[in-house]
């Protein structure tokens, strides 16, 4: 396709999307996958052009692209520390890859990514890790379970794993992820559960007023946001588009509210409850008529899967801008222009498409995980790693693990503590434990963000992590590996491990640079690796 030109275009050298998938996967030494280039065109990174009814990409602009990000990673090394390892970034993973399988069925914040387990978990060596320090038929523990990714690991490496977290929904996840599911009877319950919804959708009236303002808004969005023309205007600032698309969010809101009125649509429950503040009236009703199904469920896997099912699409359908998604600020229960899609767009009021995509998403990866997963025992237990009595409590969930515990005791620990004045745990999912009515236990969280990061918090930081290794300790072998993943900026982990009883023998540095959160600016964190 060299020399040719289209609609008064001039190029060099234009390619398929497969192409440039191809191609900018061998250059860069990297997963670059076609929905990879379909968003770069799609978000105006790069310009493209139509010939005989194919997208064709310009590779000189999309090496431009790629080589401008290549100079932002080198850039990003270069705020960090000499001695980081550029391995342990992991950047030559695609995302699909850094959420495989069961990894992605629930989102969580401050989660290690798997490679970063399997790295330290399996078989290899190289200059770095010198060592094996786990095998095939070990028991590893998690005493900061999160959402079980250590464990998950452990199942693919053939090793057996325990967790334990604070929080019941935290483990809830967790077991979700591990169990292994009668996938057809689980389908069976998702039909039914999403024919009643669909009744309902349809009898109170919101597909013909979902339907009116999506076909509005779609030709509105068309006629001032034309994609991908608008997108790159904004991308290359020769105007100011925040300050357009208020002006044009203004516009619309006046047809917005036209058909609220028409069709008799609440748009506010309350600030009683997280649910009424943060939920579209239509949308609260939808997930309480899910609830009270899924409560009905008498197979105990089987419910508490959807009820993870059902979280995970009520975090979607919370009613804020996509730009704070992951960070709430405020309500917004009108149509605003995003500053993520540089659009108009619309709140949610209805959970049926949300729904359908994440139950649909959720039997898949269990069916992927089944293929990959090991004959091996994982489980993820509530409680406090403090004072936990793994034994007694593993004796009464997992009797053949327990055995194989007591037999052989446990080869060492992998987890993420949390850190000091980052994250309240239980709040991120509060949607969740309002819904299903489970007790939170914030108190109990080590270093949550309500605390902050002064000096008191970082003396209760360092005694009660002190205290989870010092009550791991006694279920593990005398020749132990435990690997601790830290943002130790306040330099308190020689301290904890003196006070557990262990010592650093050595220290791993890895780049954090790959992030989803509106903060992307790159750090290093420490893997710590601990023995007697």
């Amino acid at each position: 396709m060299k020399g040719r030109a289209l609609a008064g275009f001039e190029f060099s050298d234009h390619i398929s999307i497969a192409e440039a998938s191809d191609w900018a996967s061998r250059r860069y030494k990297r997963s670059i996958s076609r929905s990879n280039i379909t968003y770069l065109i799609t978000y105006g990174r790069v310009r493209s052009v139509v010939h005989n009814g194919s997208i064709l990409v310009d590779r000189a602009e999309l090496q431009r692209y790629y080589d401008d990000e290549m100079k932002r990673l080198r850039a990003s090394y270069a705020q960090l520390e000499a001695d980081v390892n550029r391995r342990l970034a992991f950047t030559e993973y695609s995302e699909r890859e850094r959420t495989k399988h069961v990894h992605r069925l629930h989102p969580y914040k401050g989660k290690f990514i798997p490679q970063l387990v399997e790295y330290f978990l399996d078989g290899h060596t190289d200059n770095y890790k010198r060592e094996i320090y786990f095998k095939p038929g070990d028991i590893v523990l998690d005493p900061f379970c999160g959402s079980g990714t250590t464990l998950v690991q452990a199942a693919e490496l053939g090793m057996h794993a325990v967790g334990i977290d604070v929080s019941e929904f935290n483990t809830m996840i967790c077991n979700a992820k591990l169990r292994r599911h009668d996938n057809l009877a689980l389908l069976e319950c998702i039909r039914e559960l999403t024919g009643t919804l669909m009744k309902h959708y349809e009898r109170e009236g919101l597909q013909e007023f979902d339907q009116e303002l999506g076909v509005a808004l779609s030709a509105f969005n068309a006629q001032h946001f034309p994609s991908p023309a608008f997108r790159l205007r904004a991308r290359e600032k020769d105007f100011n588009a925040g300050k357009y698309g208020a002006e044009k969010a203004d516009i619309f809101a006046e047809t917005f509210f036209a058909l609220v009125e028409k069709h008799e649509v609440h748009l506010k429950n309350g600030d009683d409850t997280f649910l009424d503040k943060w939920y579209i009236p239509s949308v609260r009703a939808e997930l309480e008529l899910l609830a009270a199904q899924i409560r009905q469920i008498t197979d105990n896997d089987i419910r508490e899967t959807l009820w993870v099912i059902l979280s995970r699409t009520i975090r979607s359908a919370r009613a804020t801008t996509h730009l704070d998604l992951a960070t709430l600020k405020k309500p917004m229960r009108s149509t605003y222009y995003c500053r993520k899609h540089l659009k108009i767009c619309k709140p949610l009021f209805t959970l049926t498409d949300w729904w359908q995509r994440y139950t649909d998403d959720a039997v898949k990866r269990f069916v992927e995980f089944d293929h990959l997963r090991t004959e091996t025992c994982q489980l993820a237990l509530t409680g406090d790693s403090r004072n936990f009595q793994l034994d007694k409590l593993l004796a009464l969930r997992q009797p053949k693990l327990a055995e194989l515990a007591r037999q052989r005791k446990i080869s060492g620990i992998f987890t993420s503590p949390p850190y000091v004045g980052m994250i309240d745990y239980h709040e991120q999912h509060a949607y969740a434990y309002e819904l299903l009515d489970i007790t939170r236990r914030d108190d109990a969280e080590i270093g949550p963000l309500y605390k902050g990061k002064g000096k008191a918090a970082r003396e209760s930081y360092v005694e009660g992590v002190s205290d989870v290794l010092r009550n791991c300790r006694r279920y593990l072998k005398d020749d132990f590996h435990v690997f601790l993943v830290a943002n130790d900026k306040h330099n308190l982990y020689p301290e904890i491990a003196a006070r557990a009883g262990m010592r650093i023998v050595s220290q791993f540095k890895r780049p954090v640079l790959r992030r989803s959160e509106v903060d992307r600016s790159p750090y290093s964190e420490s893997i710590f690796h601990l023995c007697r």
